[in-house]
């Protein structure tokens, strides 16, 4: 997977509409209508350092287990959606938005540092860190709305 991911915050309308789609295409045309609506303050794209931020919050693997929770659900855990083949769905409660954002608050550049070299990944740490620090304001900032939040990204 090495796509654009963006974070969704989901109204409480758009939440029950994913929840309820009875199929694939269904699903994808819930999330096309979140992403055509979405106020800025309502997404965060975190272009391709998604990746790199899930390995270093979870196993060091793209697996949507792999980790510890509540950091490793903050890109690919939480309940997937089945959205096809061709693209991921990940959902989190508000509970769980609430638990990743407790739980991204103390990670510092340092901490993100020596998981890049403890997992011997090779990407830009500023690009990867400032990704990092506006997908921290952005779990922040809907947590203290009781929000849900999905992760899209194509596969």
């Amino acid at each position: 997977m090495t796509s654009l991911g963006v974070h969704f915050a989901l109204t409480v309308e758009q939440e029950d509409a994913l929840l309820d789609a009875a199929d694939p295409d269904e699903v994808l045309d819930v999330v096309a209508r979140i992403e055509e609506g979405a106020a800025e303050a309502d997404l965060m794209d975190t272009d391709k350092a998604w990746d790199t931020i899930h390995r270093c919050l979870s196993d060091g693997t793209l697996n949507t287990t792999g980790g510890d929770y509540p950091l490793s659900h903050a890109i690919l855990g939480g309940m997937q959606v089945d959205a096809g083949d061709d693209y991921f769905v990940g959902y989190l409660t508000p509970e769980q938005v609430g638990d990743v954002a407790h739980a991204l608050g103390p990670l510092t550049e340092q901490w993100f540092w020596q998981r890049l070299v403890t997992l011997d990944l090779t990407e830009d740490l500023q690009y990867v860190w400032t990704n990092f620090v506006d997908l921290r304001r952005f779990f922040e900032q809907v947590a203290g709305t009781g929000r849900a939040v999905i992760f899209t990204v194509d596969q």
